[in-house]
């Protein structure tokens, strides 16, 4: 299932989700396109064919997550928890996180205000960072993507909004079928998909790179567990009640 909105209006403009999509924008075009480095090889010099050869130099060089170099607890190598979060390997690969923000994450900072809501994201990829790098302490692979912070904002949005539809194009017959559906199937679905993948279909491999399953896991659960020890529903009862009071004449 692919989500494309929810049927979930927010109280205020979400500032802080917006300027998040903005950040990861700004910084996969830095990135893919102003940093892109050139380099031009000679591959046969005796008839004089040259071969040019384009790599990704820039951010992801300097700043993706390198779970060996974080866990050899170099100083300078924390920080990557967080800049990696901003950093995405494809336009697929942004567009499908920065989709999944807007659905999820605008509902998320209404609920818990903007500032709360920025610690929320934050707190939940260095969660996923954490998964991540227990399952492969080794791994020498770079690691890129705002996956384990917005699955931190899909498990907040199940515990908050279960019941919420989300327009989503669902597979029908091997058709994909615009429909309306309960936000707790389509991300239930997804995190059966992402612990499927993580621990019985080789998903979790690191040696030769992919998707970071455990990274979505972590995420997910600390979304869950973060926003169930802030109040859980009751974090929407508030929010409806401060609606009410904002719109009574």
């Amino acid at each position: 299932m692919i989500p494309l909105r929810d049927n979930n209006p927010t109280r205020r403009f979400p500032v802080v989700c917006v300027t998040l999509i903005v950040l990861n924008v700004i910084a996969f075009l830095m990135d893919h396109v102003f940093l892109r480095e050139t380099r031009i090889a000679l591959v046969n010099t005796r008839i004089g064919l040259m071969e040019v050869e384009t790599s990704v130099g820039g951010l992801t060089e300097r700043y993706a997550m390198v779970p060996a170099l974080v866990t050899s607890a170099l100083p300078d190598t924390w920080f990557t928890v967080f800049t990696s979060m901003f950093l995405h390997a494809n336009l697929l690969h942004i567009g499908g996180n920065m989709l999944y923000l807007w659905i999820f994450g605008n509902n998320i900072e209404d609920a818990l205000g903007r500032v709360p809501f920025l610690i929320f994201y934050l707190a939940g990829g260095a969660f996923a960072a954490a998964a991540h790098i227990a399952s492969g302490p080794g791994s020498e692979i770079p690691t890129v993507g705002a996956s384990g912070a917005v699955a931190a904002v899909m498990g907040a949005y199940l515990l908050l909004y279960p019941h919420a539809e989300v327009l989503a194009i669902v597979p029908v017959f091997f058709i994909g079928t615009l429909m309306e559906v309960p936000a707790v199937l389509v991300i239930g679905f997804w995190a059966l998909v992402q612990f499927a993948n993580a621990n019985w279909l080789g998903g979790g491999e690191l040696r030769g790179g992919g998707v970071a399953y455990f990274a979505h896991l972590g995420g997910f659960v600390a979304g869950l567990l973060i926003v169930a020890m802030l109040g859980g529903r009751r974090l929407v009862e508030r929010q409806r009640a401060r609606r009410v009071r904002y719109y009574d004449w």
